[in-house]
């Protein structure tokens, strides 16, 4: 079996901008990096809102293995659906029981390693889900009955709660990425319990625009306060990720590596 693992973590996809950025680099980059795995959070894929099982299948076919997502995940109504005929991608498993889908996915690799993926939403600023804290503990349960090597997508707008459930789940999981604010941080780096940690892995997206939207739309809403249709924005992109390197023997990261390319 593998020792070390690598996992390349792609931040949250904007629109078709971002979904040309993957198929333009993403085959390369695996075989430059040698990812065995890849995640990428999905949520905004389809027109800056949402997710369409067209564009999952198109995201899959460049070779992704997992999709995460977040509050925009409902965005387009087929995804109530699909989310349950496509284990592979998850929404934030704090939302109430009921809700369709999945938060967690643990993936059998041709290695022969299994990874374990965790989709959380935070609170603060963001809808009232469940508390992530207490629901990561229970999907934890289950998961590391599987395999040691977990990485959490953590949905979340505020640093500090990213930081807090990062120091909460030190050393119970291989890593804790955040997404959402779509601008990557230099705050990477590894817990004292083997955990990999970074506030926010980025965007993947529309370089000259408004974390993905066209910029005159979004000054001229902080001008006039008036409520306007957003429009994801088009031209040059960048490619923001993470690649991790896991012990698979512990589930503990050993390297954390934060990544830009333009294309």
């Amino acid at each position: 079996m593998t020792v070390t693992l690598k996992v390349l973590f792609i931040g949250d996809i904007v629109g078709k901008t971002g979904r040309r950025a993957l198929k333009e680099g993403l085959p390369g980059l695996i075989s430059k990096l040698k990812a065995d795995f890849v995640i990428a959070n999905g949520e905004n894929a389809a027109g800056g809102f949402g997710i369409t099982r067209t564009i999952a299948e198109e995201l899959f076919s460049y070779g992704i293995d997992v999709l995460t997502s977040g509050n925009h995940i409902w965005d387009k109504k087929e995804a109530l659906t699909y989310i349950d005929m496509e284990s592979r991608l998850l929404r934030p498993a704090n939302y109430p029981v009921g809700v369709p889908g999945s938060g967690s996915v643990v993936v059998n690799h041709s290695s022969g390693e299994k990874i374990g993926v965790l989709n959380l939403s935070g609170r603060v600023f963001m809808s009232p889900l469940d508390c992530p804290f207490n629901v990561a503990e229970k999907e934890l349960e289950v998961l590391r009955k599987k395999t040691k090597n977990i990485i959490v997508d953590f949905h979340a707008e505020a640093t500090s709660e990213k930081a807090a459930i990062g120091w909460y789940l030190d050393g119970k999981v291989s890593a804790v990425l955040g997404t959402h604010t779509h601008v990557q941080t230099a705050d990477e780096k590894i817990l004292p319990q083997g955990t990999a940690f970074i506030s926010d892995v980025g965007m993947t997206g529309p370089v000259n625009s408004i974390i993905g939207v066209t910029k005159e739309i979004i000054i001229n809403k902080f001008l006039t306060q008036i409520p306007i249709r957003f429009e994801t924005a088009s031209g040059e992109a960048i490619f923001s990720c993470v690649l991790l390197e896991i012990d698979t023997r512990t589930g503990k990261s050993k390297k954390i590596q934060r990544l830009q390319f333009s294309f």
